[in-house]
C-alpha cells in the first residue's frame, strides 16, 4: 500500500489530540491525526444558535460543497488493491422492522444526512454523511474534504454540524455539532486524497421549538429590544367592558383601541375620547416630543424599539435601520398617542407583548435517535455497493438536474482494479459509475446494505466525481479504499466519547 515518508523526527499528532482526551495508545499512533471541531461546550452553543436562529435561515442557505478542484476528467486503471490486514467489520446499530417493501423501491436509511459547515471563503455549505456504530452512538462517517480544509492550511473546517434526515429547514432528528474530527494523518497533513475520509464524534443532539414566544410585560418588551432580541406584539380584540375597565387600572396602556372609519382624531382632554398607539416616522416621533412625554398623559409612546428582521424585510424598510457585526439585520419602530372619538363601527384591542427565543433541549444520542451503519474493511472489490447522497452541482456542460433537496442513491459493483487520479496522487481509489454532482461527497458506500432493514456496512465515502468519457456529464465516482489503518482510526474515533450540550 501507499505510503508517505515523514519528516524528520516522525509524525506527530494535531494539536487538539491531548485536549480531546483520546486514550495514550491512540496518540501514539503516527497514522492518525484528530483536531478539535469546536474548543469548548460555549463554543459548540454558538454553533447551535448560528445555525437555528430565524427559523433555520443557515441551514437553507448552504449550497453544495462543489470545488471544481474536486471534479475531474481523467480516471486510469491500475493494479489491485493492497490489504494490510485480513478483512473485518462491525456491526450496524438500530435495527429496524423488517418490511415487505420490494428491493426496487429503495428504503432511504435513516442514518443519512447533510454536512453543514462554513469554509475559508466565509460560505455556507454542505456535504452528505451517515451516523455510523461507534461505542457511545455518537459518530457521523464522511469525506475528508467535507472536515478538512482543503485550500492547504492544514485547519479543519467551522461550525461543523450533521442533520440527518435533512429536509427544507427541518430537523427531524435533531441538530448534531461536531466536536471532534479523526482522519489520517496523510489526508491532514499531505492532502493525500488515497485517505479522503474523516469520522467525527458530535454532541447529543439539539432539537425544540424555534422561534417560540414568551409574553412579557411592556417594560420587558422594551428591555429586550433595546438588548437587540427578537419581540413581537399582538394584538386581540377584545369587548368594550374590558376596554373600559382597563382605562381604570394601573399599566392601562397595554388596551388600545382601533377607532374605525367614522372616528374623529380629537385632543386628549376630549370628553369620551380614546388613546390609540400609532406608528409613525421619526421625524414626527420626534416632533411630538416636544409636545409632552410620558406614556398616557403625552404624546409620544413610549421609546422607540428595535425589531430584529431578516434581511429581505431589512431592505426593503423605509426607515431607520441596521446591520450589526454579526450580520444581523434590524429596523426602528416609532409611536406616538392620537386621541378619537369611537366611531359607530369602533372594535377594541388589547395589545399582548412577546419575546422570541429558541426553546432548544437535548434529544439524546445519534445513534439512539436514527440508529448506525456498520464498518467494514479491506473487503473484496467488484462486489455491489448502494450508495446515498443530496447531490445539487451541476454537470460541466450547465446542466442540474438535482436539486440537492432529498437524497438519491446510486447501485452497482465497483470497479475491480484500482483507480489513479495523477492530480491528486491518488493510487488506490474504488470507482463506481454514478451520474451524480456536488453536494454528494461524504455520502457512504454501503456493502451488503438491507433494505428491509436500512442498513449495511460503511466501506467508502465520496470522494471525487469525473467525466470519464468527455461528454461534459459526470458518469463515475470514487472513494478512498478502507484498509486496515482506516480501521484504526475508526476505533479509536467510535471509541471516543463526546456529551451533552444541554443536560
Amino acid at each position: 500500500m501507499k505510503r508517505i515518508l515523514l519528516p524528520a523526527g516522525g509524525a506527530i499528532l494535531a494539536t487538539g489530540l491531548l485536549a480531546a482526551g483520546l486514550a495514550s495508545t491512540a496518540q501514539a499512533d503516527p497514522t492518525m491525526a484528530s483536531d478539535p471541531l469546536v474548543a469548548s461546550a460555549a463554543k459548540a452553543a454558538e454553533t447551535v444558535e448560528f445555525w437555528t436562529k430565524s427559523n433555520n435561515e443557515a441551514l437553507r442557505s448552504a449550497k453544495a460543497f462543489s470545488p471544481d478542484a474536486l471534479e475531474v476528467s481523467k480516471i486510469k486503471s491500475g493494479g489491485g488493491y493492497s490489504s494490510d490486514t485480513k478483512p473485518g467489520s462491525t456491526a450496524p446499530i438500530g435495527e429496524e422492522k423488517k418490511t415487505t417493501a420490494k428491493v426496487q423501491n429503495v428504503n432511504l436509511p435513516k442514518t443519512i444526512g447533510k454536512v453543514f459547515f462554513e469554509g475559508r471563503d466565509g460560505n455556507l455549505y454542505w456535504c452528505s454523511g451517515t451516523s455510523i456504530q461507534s461505542q457511545y452512538r455518537n459518530l457521523v462517517a464522511t469525506a475528508g474534504h467535507c472536515v478538512y480544509d482543503i485550500a492547504g492550511n492544514d485547519e479543519v473546517v467551522s461550525r461543523w454540524v450533521f442533520v440527518p434526515g435533512y429536509y427544507q429547514g427541518k430537523t427531524p432528528f435533531g441538530l448534531y455539532v461536531g466536536k471532534q474530527a479523526f482522519t489520517h494523518y496523510d489526508f491532514d497533513v499531505y492532502e493525500d486524497f488515497d485517505r479522503d475520509y474523516a469520522f467525527v464524534t458530535v454532541y447529543d443532539g439539539i432539537g425544540g421549538v424555534l422561534n417560540a414566544a414568551d409574553k412579557v410585560t411592556y417594560e420587558e418588551y422594551v428591555d429586550a429590544n433595546k438588548k437587540g432580541l427578537k419581540t413581537d406584539v399582538k394584538a386581540t380584540e377584545v369587548g368594550k367592558p374590558e376596554y373600559d375597565k382597563a382605562q381604570n387600572t394601573p399599566n392601562a396602556v397595554y388596551y388600545t383601541s382601533k377607532p374605525g372609519e367614522a372616528a374623529k382624531e380629537v385632543g386628549p382632554d376630549y370628553p369620551g375620547a380614546v388613546v390609540e398607539r400609532v406608528e409613525v416616522t421619526e421625524k414626527e416621533y420626534e416632533a411630538a416630543k416636544l409636545k409632552g412625554t410620558g406614556r398616557g398623559q403625552g404624546f409620544i409612546w413610549g421609546d422607540p424599539l428595535e425589531e430584529q428582521v431578516d434581511k429581505a424585510k431589512h431592505d426593503a424598510w423605509d426607515g431607520k435601520k441596521r446591520t450589526d457585526a454579526a450580520g444581523n439585520y434590524f429596523i426602528t419602530h416609532y409611536y406616538i398617542q392620537k386621541w378619537y372619538v369611537p366611531g359607530k363601527d369602533t372594535k377594541y384591542y388589547r395589545l399582548d407583548f412577546f419575546v422570541i427565543s429558541h426553546k432548544l433541549k437535548s434529544v439524546g444520542r445519534l445513534g439512539d435517535n436514527v440508529g448506525g451503519q456498520g464498518f467494514a474493511w479491506n473487503q473484496p472489490t467488484g462486489k455491489y455497493v448502494r450508495t446515498f447522497g443530496y447531490p445539487q452541482g451541476a454537470h460541466p456542460d450547465g446542466n442540474k438536474p438535482y436539486t440537492g433537496v432529498t437524497p438519491k442513491w446510486c447501485y452497482g459493483k465497483t470497479g475491480s482494479k484500482a483507480s489513479q487520479i495523477a492530480k491528486y496522487k491518488i493510487e488506490e481509489h474504488v470507482a463506481l459509475k454514478c451520474a451524480v454532482t456536488g453536494g454528494y461527497a461524504g455520502g457512504p458506500w454501503l456493502y451488503k446494505y438491507s433494505n428491509a432493514k436500512r442498513l449495511g456496512y460503511v466501506n467508502g465515502v465520496t470522494s471525487i466525481i469525473a467525466d470519464t468519457d468527455g461528454n461534459n456529464r459526470y458518469d463515475t465516482m470514487t472513494s478512498a479504499y478502507f484498509d486496515g489503518e482506516t480501521a484504526a482510526i475508526y476505533k479509536a474515533a467510535a471509541a471516543t466519547w463526546s456529551g451533552k450540550l444541554i443536560p
